[in-house]
């Protein structure tokens, strides 16, 4: 009886890396550019994961004590230059993304990560279609047209 209790226990300690894991993982981010007609998938690495957190009912300084809040943060990331096709000429091309090398459990610093997801923009999807491009075309056309027949009506007084 007591080997088995050993192996249970045993069982639960290697559980504990198991449940509590920060690790890279495969993302797919949709980048898309003001002006440009495309979006493009880029696949990129992110952190994602658990890490140990212990909250505390008690307050004051002393409840801060007892209090573990740790994110699954990165802590190399490198910027990886992708091309976005469908631009005019006078709007770069070229937009940054970050892409995760190494990530672990820390305590989340304000000023270098977004600790909170505040954005109710998902990044899964384009938000750029074709139909609101040639509308935009459009619409610029209407307006050079007009601007043209306007100022050949005031050549002509």
């Amino acid at each position: 009886m007591p080997l088995f209790a050993l192996k249970s226990l045993l069982l639960c300690v290697l559980m504990v890396g198991a449940v509590y894991t920060c690790m890279l993982k495969n993302y797919t981010l949709w980048i898309e550019k003001q002006d440009c007609t495309q979006c493009v998938a880029i696949n990129t690495t992110i952190c994602s994961g658990y890490c140990y957190t212990q909250d505390t009912n008690l307050r004051g300084r002393f409840g801060r004590t007892f209090l573990i809040q740790r994110s699954c943060v990165p802590l190399s990331l490198v910027y990886r230059a992708a091309h976005i096709p469908g631009c005019p000429k006078d709007v770069n091309p070229q937009l940054y993304y970050p892409a995760a090398h190494c990530c672990s459990c820390r305590r989340c610093d304000t000023r270098t990560h977004r600790c909170v997801r505040t954005s109710r923009i998902p990044y899964d999807q384009c938000f750029t279609t074709l139909d609101s491009v040639k509308k935009q075309n459009q619409s610029a056309v209407e307006i050079s047209q007009y601007s043209n027949t306007s100022s050949s009506a005031l050549a002509r007084k």
